[in-house]
């Protein structure tokens, strides 16, 4: 038509190609592969073993089938492995199996443990008097209905709260020292701390019985146990905090220097606020050595059956002290008692921890 303009259309242009974006390769990721040899290399081994350990050679037992069975699985993951991948990815596969093998044992070994332990000592605990009486007076053959633990339950915390008293402030000074302050003398305190770590505690309650006891005339009680059992809780929360301290970035001790702070300022306000958590744990590792202290207990305090509030005066059982006693009894109610008694330990140890924790978690 006359008197009009041809629109022309527009071109449409191309979208620019995106580049592609590189991802990082999963290395704990197993392709279909990976599964089905590891799969097939158990139950091949498995197949194996029961017919050359149970039918062919004059062998039986499970832990010995469980081992050849292990053996056999790994030469048999690392034929099957080796057919379609390179040897160092056969030694990671392994080495692999190896570790996870091992963690597996370690957890076995630690649930079985725990499991037997309160099967046998929660319907114990679930008597009344369990928790809320003593012993003095109650006969080892009595029944369960009679007697309890309180007073092993009660020295068990005091003698416990004395030695944390003594050993978390020692205990963190000597890391501040190591870690802030150094000098040749830090070094010395480090290996001295790490030998102290294997002592055994027989010694340290053969150190204060010695030394408090026949030395000063100090009375056998609750307070030299409690400073025994902190004997072998010093190393521990010291060594521990000094790893902890170690982890704390330097760059944050240097900005707060160039701040004009203290180093005393920075060590306060810096330092320790971050590495909370990590001396929470250190507490609570020099908790759990203390808490299961026999021997200690046993050569300053001994075992009484009476429950006793003062550390200062007369003997203060505790909880494992209490377990000793009652399992080497070789009556069967006492041991059951041993077992109650081990149930509520742990119980008291699982707080501790969840306290600890919640005492260390961050500030929001």
């Amino acid at each position: 038509m006359k008197g009009t303009t041809a629109v022309r259309p527009t071109p449409v242009r191309p979208a620019p190609e995106r580049p592609a974006v590189e991802r990082p390769r999963r290395l704990r990721a197993r392709t279909l592969d990976d599964k089905l040899s590891l799969f097939g290399a158990a139950a091949g081994s498995l197949a194996l073993t029961w017919v050359l350990y149970g039918k062919l050679l004059p062998f039986s037992g499970l832990l010995g089938f469980v081992i050849v069975w292990y053996v056999v699985f790994l030469l048999m993951y690392a034929t099957v492995t080796s057919m379609s991948s390179p040897r160092p990815v056969v030694v990671d596969r392994l080495a692999g199996a190896m570790v996870q093998a091992g963690a597996a044992v370690v957890a076995v070994a630690l649930l079985s443990t725990v499991l037997y332990t309160f099967i046998r000592g929660v319907p114990v605990a679930f008597h009344l008097n369990f928790l809320t009486t003593d012993m003095s007076g109650v006969r080892p053959t009595a029944p369960l209905d009679e007697g309890g633990i309180l007073h092993a339950l009660v020295g068990s915390l005091i003698e416990v709260g004395i030695a944390l008293v003594i050993s978390l402030p020692l205990g963190l000074v000597t890391a501040v020292y190591m870690v802030e302050v150094g000098g040749r003398l830090s070094r010395f305190v480090r290996t001295v701390i790490e030998a102290m770590t294997a002592v055994p505690d027989i010694l340290a309650g053969l150190f204060v019985y010695t030394t408090l006891v026949v030395a000063f005339g100090f009375p056998k009680s609750g307070l030299a146990a409690g400073l025994a059992i902190a004997v072998t809780m010093v190393p521990i929360i010291a060594r521990t905090s000094d790893v902890v301290l170690r982890v704390v970035p330097g760059g944050l001790r240097e900005a707060g220097l160039a701040l004009g702070a203290s180093q005393w300022q920075v060590v306060r306000h810096v330092v320790l606020p971050t590495a909370r958590p990590g001396l929470a744990t250190a507490v609570i590792l020099g908790v759990a050595r203390g808490i299961g202290e026999t021997a200690p207990v046993l050569i300053v305090s001994g075992a009484s059956t009476f429950l006793n509030f003062n550390p200062v005066e007369n003997t203060m059982n505790s909880l494992p002290l209490y377990i000793f006693v009652g399992v080497r009894s070789g009556q069967p109610a006492f041991i059951d008692r041993g077992f109650g008694a081990a149930a509520v330990l742990l119980l008291v140890v699982l707080i501790l921890f969840a306290l600890a924790r919640w005492l260390a978690r961050p500030k929001v």
